[in-house]
C-alpha cells in the first residue's frame, strides 16, 4: 500500500527520523508536505499561470534540462518569454534539489538530476490514447532516458490557487505488481530476449550516434508502464486509495514503484532525481533487485 505520511517542518526531523523516512519512502511511501517547504515568488506564481503550452503531441509538460539549460513545450507570448521561463524553472529546480539533498544526503552522494517540469493542462479529460493518459495507473518508466535500475524520484508542488492535485495509488506498490504480472504476461521474457529495436539501438549507442540504449530491466518498465495502463480490467478492479493535494502543498514519491494515476489538476510544478542503488535505505524493494529476484540474472 502506498501509505501517506506527513511532514509538517522537515527541518525539525532528527537524523533517526530521515532515515526511517527515507525507509518508508524507498518502500513505497508518499510523503507530504503541507506548506511548501521552499518559498516560490509570487512574481514566479504569476507568470508560471499565464503559460501558455504547445499542442505538440510530444509535448506533454512543459519541461525545464538542467544540463542544457533549456526548455520545451511552451509557446512564447511576448519576447524573452522563454528566459524568463527557464530562469523560472531553474530557482525552482536548484531550490528543490537543495532541500532535498539536505534531507536525504544519502540520496544526494550519487543521484543524476533530471528535469523540472511544469504540468499546467488540466488532466481530467484529456484526450489521450490509453498509453499516453496520466488518469490511469501506472508506474513511471523513460522511453528518452533509460535508468538502468536507478529509482525515479519526483518532488511535487501544487501551484494551483485554488484547487488541489487530486490522485489515485494502487494499493499494490511495485514488488506486489510483478509478483502477479511480471511472468503471467510474458513481459519479463520479452524484455529479456529484446529485439531488432533493442540490438539496434545497442549498436547505435556504441557506434556513437545520440540514441539511449536500454537494457532489459529498461525494456521491462517500458513494456509494464504500457501494459498497466491499457489494461482495462485492471484499471477497473485495482485496489486504490486517493490523495488530494491541496494548494500550496508539496509531496514526494518513487514514481517507479507507487502505481498512480492523476485524476484531476493542472499547474503543478514538478523535479526528478535519479537515485543510484547503491544509495537506497531498502534496496531490496527496488524495482530493479525485484525483477533480477524473479529472473534469477542481473538485467542491467
Amino acid at each position: 500500500m502506498a501509505a501517506g505520511v506527513e511532514i509538517p517542518d522537515p527541518r525539525a526531523l532528527r537524523d533517526e527520523a530521515r532515515a526511517e523516512i527515507q525507509r518508508a519512502l524507498d518502500g513505497g511511501a508518499i510523503l507530504s508536505f503541507p506548506c511548501f517547504p521552499i518559498a516560490i515568488a509570487a512574481q514566479d506564481r504569476e507568470f508560471l499561470l499565464s503559460l501558455r503550452q504547445t499542442r505538440a503531441a510530444y509535448h506533454k509538460n512543459i519541461a525545464y534540462r538542467p544540463a542544457q539549460e533549456r526548455v520545451s513545450g511552451f509557446t512564447a507570448g511576448n519576447p524573452g518569454g522563454g528566459v524568463r521561463l527557464r530562469d523560472v524553472l531553474r530557482r525552482y529546480s536548484k531550490s528543490t534539489i537543495a532541500f532535498l539533498g539536505g534531507l536525504f544526503p544519502r540520496y544526494a552522494a550519487a543521484w543524476t538530476v533530471d528535469y523540472a517540469s511544469f504540468r499546467r493542462l488540466e488532466e481530467a479529460g484529456r484526450d489521450l490514447s490509453a498509453s499516453k493518459r496520466n488518469d490511469r495507473l501506472h508506474v513511471d518508466a523513460s522511453p528518452t532516458r533509460p535508468t538502468r535500475g536507478d529509482r525515479i524520484l519526483r518532488f511535487f508542488t501544487n501551484v494551483n490557487p485554488e484547487n488541489p492535485r487530486h490522485w489515485k495509488t494502487g494499493s499494490e506498490v511495485f514488488p506486489a505488481l510483478a509478483e502477479r504480472f511480471a511472468r503471467a504476461s510474458g513481459l519479463l521474457a520479452k524484455a529479456e530476449r529484446g529485439g531488432l529495436v533493442s540490438r539496434a539501438r545497442r549498436w547505435g549507442a556504441a557506434l556513437g550516434f545520440p540514441v539511449a540504449a536500454h537494457s532489459a530491466y529498461d525494456r521491462f518498465v517500458l513494456l509494464f508502464h504500457d501494459f498497466l495502463k491499457t489494461d482495462d480490467g485492471h484499471q477497473r478492479s485495482a485496489p486504490a486509495d486517493e490523495f488530494r493535494f491541496p494548494p500550496g502543498s508539496s509531496w514526494m514519491v518513487c514514481t517507479d514503484t507507487v502505481s498512480h494515476a492523476v485524476l484531476s489538476g493542472r499547474f503543478a510544478i514538478e523535479q526528478t532525481v535519479r537515485i543510484a542503488r547503491r544509495s537506497l535505505a531498502v534496496p531490496d524493494r527496488a524495482p530493479i533487485a525485484v525483477l533480477e529476484k524473479l529472473a534469477g540474472r542481473a538485467l542491467a
